[in-house]
């Protein structure tokens, strides 16, 4: 059995505790908040055993506590510093919140403290662990409908349905020093953003040469915005690969949705076919049951296909993800993605900010 501590009990702990509920090989032991009252409300909503210590300090918890899984529930500007003590402490597996860190600087560290001390460095991306998208995924990477030329992923963010998140839980996010991303922060590319450009880089799985970005300013958040990117060229390949995204604000649209009123729509075109991945955190709603929004679309052959036998609930990307966490502390999985992985994608991500608040094109090769 595996001892896991969650240092982190706001609005996210509800999704990622799933995973743990009546599993046979992880236990949680563990919790820390900065509000102990907040810990236990989340150990009597979901039944946790009531004689899990709770700390103010995830420090404390670290020194006292034997575990072998720490997940790192917290503000973006808190992931480097808690990272490296735990890594300090020798912790086994060692699981971040998005996004990695602030700075390639600070993931560069905390890489090296990880590799130093023997702990493994997993960025938690629920995402790819969504049922529809694993699948959708799985048919790519079978060459499906052939080699992927242009991805395109659609953001639509309203203000109505969904979690009520309290004020207070977002209050951080107004700090452009604990939010990260650009020098007024970057609530939208670098917070909601990154499952996006994660979602981009782990679909193509190809080096990305440029990106150019632009992004609005509208209400305190960076929006509305859209960025464009080219893979590099390899020899073989049947055409130039590009991507784009567009993070699109709707002040009067409800999305039904049992989590965070945001939907995602994913449109991927190939030599042979095209693939609509229809909804992300709202999936199971009342759109996915219409045949517009079936979970996965495809053409190819002069047919359309649809593909929707799967767990319909956002949920199951959690609950997914978990499980491959403990695979990985178990040593039968790699994480999915790495630190060095997850590099990658920070990278690919603070290359779209610095391009809007430039105006103009930004080489990977010079973000170092």
């Amino acid at each position: 059995m595996l001892n896991v501590g969650i240092i982190g009990t706001g609005v996210i702990f509800d999704l990622h505790i799933l995973g743990y509920l009546n599993n046979t090989d992880a236990k949680v032991v563990a919790l820390c908040n900065r509000t102990k009252e907040k810990a236990r409300e989340k150990i009597q909503k979901f039944k946790l055993d009531e004689n899990i210590p709770i700390y103010s300090d995830y420090k404390e918890m670290l020194d006292k506590e034997d575990l072998d899984i720490i997940e790192i529930l917290l503000p973006h500007y808190l992931h480097a510093e808690v990272t490296f003590y735990a890594a300090k402490k020798g912790i086994k597996v060692i699981s971040v919140q998005k996004p990695m860190a602030l700075t390639l600087g600070e993931a560069d560290d905390m890489i090296k403290a990880c590799l130093k001390s023997g702990s493994l460095l997993s960025v938690y991306e629920n995402f790819f662990f969504a049922p529809h998208i694993m699948k959708a995924k799985a048919l790519l990477d079978e060459d499906y409908i052939g080699e992927i030329s242009s991805i395109r992923i659609k953001v639509a963010i309203g203000t109505k349905g969904g979690w009520e998140v309290p004020k207070s839980a977002n209050a951080w996010r107004r700090d452009p020093k604990q939010i990260g991303g650009s020098k007024n922060g970057s609530p939208i590319l670098f917070d909601n953003g990154w499952h996006a450009f994660a979602l981009g880089y782990w679909i193509f799985n190809e080096e990305i040469e440029k990106v150019f970005a632009w992004t609005d300013f509208f209400s305190g958040i960076d929006a509305p915005a859209y960025v464009m990117w080219k893979c590099k060229e390899k020899d073989g390949q049947l055409v130039p690969k590009y991507g784009n995204m567009e993070f699109v604000l709707m002040p009067e649209m409800k999305i039904p949705s049992n989590y965070y009123n945001t939907d995602e729509f994913i449109e991927v075109i190939a030599s042979r076919g095209l693939m609509k991945i229809n909804q992300g955190t709202s999936i199971g709603n009342v759109m996915t049951s219409s045949k517009i929004f079936a979970p996965i679309v495809l053409i190819r052959d002069g047919k359309v296909e649809s593909i929707s036998d799967f767990e319909l609930d956002w949920k199951y990307s959690f609950i997914n993800a978990t499980q491959h966490l403990i695979e990985v502390a178990k040593g039968n999985k790699e994480p999915i993605l790495s630190g060095e992985q997850a590099r990658n994608v920070l990278r690919f991500n603070l290359a779209a900010i610095k391009s809007a608040e430039l105006g103009r094109d930004i080489y990977l090769d010079d973000m170092i």
